[in-house]
């Protein structure tokens, strides 16, 4: 099947960023149940699904708590407000990321503080979060980014030092690890995402919040129903984050295959890694690197390319799926230019901005498929060279 070295072009085919019909084919049956059965009980908002589904949860990223809420979007605004950020504080946080991790800090009123990252993982750089610190500081965020942990061990030392929470935006890695632990349930509060796209998706929007924390379990429950305990009565302001108990009946039914679609998500990556070399192109384009000690889910398959913007036109002229994750930083987007950061001040992120590439990585990915994609990677950078 290989036809690597020899200069022989690759069958055209099609290969899309991201297959969910594939994934669904095989469930189509227990997710039509499920629905069926909310839609039977005309129960739509909360109920038996969704605290079931809270159960699930808990037992699988082994935590305490999990709370299920609208979006991951509104999992980090209500993990923030049940912690009390709020106007005036800092909240320390990477400039690389899908922007509501930066966006929910500046609804509250607060401030993000934006650090660089690390170049070779793309997470949060330890070392600029420690130097971002201020007496204003009032939590730390790491991402998660791509599917891979941040480094935590520095980062909750340097929150234990400043007496502040660690929350993590989980929102790209349900499953990943971090020296054997599952992410979510090291920090304060984890937050995850049910975007389709994830690795564990909704059929539409939800998310979830986890944490260790009894009291704040407490408020993040009261405060995802307007803040009451009971209906009509008000201890605090909160908002609607409830999770539909539609979308919260289809989570039960794909999470018991959520190991399987991430181990696969893993076999893709490391054939990936092999065909890369295959062709020879490891000095060329860089490849993921999982850092010691953590399990990657690979929620992305992210390399760094040169002349990035003619290799992806390329690809999508084989039609081939692929995305930059993403253009720009937060300190360059225009509505964070208040805060006066300046193009160059976090050249890792600006570099990571021009240069990376996500391929395609689902489960279902076939290996065909896959040679497809780094040969056209491969006579991209020939037309280029």
């Amino acid at each position: 099947m290989s036809t690597a070295g020899t200069g022989q072009a690759a069958a055209p085919m099609q290969v899309p960023m991201l297959d969910l019909q594939a994934q669904y084919r095989p469930i189509r049956d227990a997710v039509i149940g499920a629905v069926t059965r909310v839609c039977d009980s005309q129960r739509f908002i909360m109920g038996p699904d969704v605290e079931g589904m809270e159960r699930d949860m808990a037992a699988c990223l082994g935590v305490a708590h999990a709370v299920g809420v609208s979006s991951g979007t509104d999992a980090l605004l209500l993990a923030m407000m049940a912690l009390g950020i709020g106007p005036g504080d800092e909240v320390v946080t990477s400039t690389y990321s899908f922007f509501a991790t930066a966006g929910c800090v500046a609804r509250l009123g607060a401030t993000p503080v934006f650090v660089d990252i690390d170049p070779v993982t793309y997470n949060i750089d330890p070392a600029a979060t420690a130097a971002a610190v201020t007496p204003r500081t009032r939590a730390i965020i790491p991402v998660h980014l791509y599917g891979q942990s941040a480094d935590l061990d520095p980062l909750i030392d340097i929150a234990s030092r400043a007496g502040v929470p660690l929350i993590e935006d989980a929102a790209q890695a349900i499953g990943a690890t971090y020296k054997g632990r599952m992410v979510g349930g090291i920090g304060r509060a984890g937050c995850f995402s049910f975007f389709p796209s994830k690795n564990l998706g909704a059929f539409g929007d939800g998310g979830l919040v986890t944490t260790n924390d009894d009291a704040l379990a407490a408020s993040l429950r009261r405060m995802r129903v307007h803040g009451a305990d009971r209906q009509y009565y008000h201890e605090v302001i909160g908002g609607n984050f409830r999770l539909d108990a539609m979308q919260a009946a289809i989570l039960r039914v794909k999470l018991p295959h959520l190991a399987g679609w991430t181990e696969a998500r893993r076999r893709n990556a490391a054939r990936y890694d092999r065909l890369f070399a295959d062709f020879g192109l490891t000095g060329r384009v860089t490849l993921p690197v999982t850092a010691p000690g953590r399990y990657h889910i690979f929620n992305q398959y992210v390399v760094r390319v040169p002349g990035r913007d003619a290799v992806k036109a390329h690809l999508e002229s084989r039609q081939i799926g692929c995305a930059i994750y993403y253009p720009v930083p937060f300190h360059e987007q225009r509505c964070f230019a208040h805060l006066g950061y300046r193009t160059g001040q976090f050249p890792h992120a600006e570099r990571a901005a021009r240069e990376t590439l996500a391929l395609p990585i689902y489960g279902e990915l076939t290996a065909e498929q896959q040679h497809y994609v780094v040969s056209a990677i491969a006579d991209a950078l020939r037309l280029t060279a």
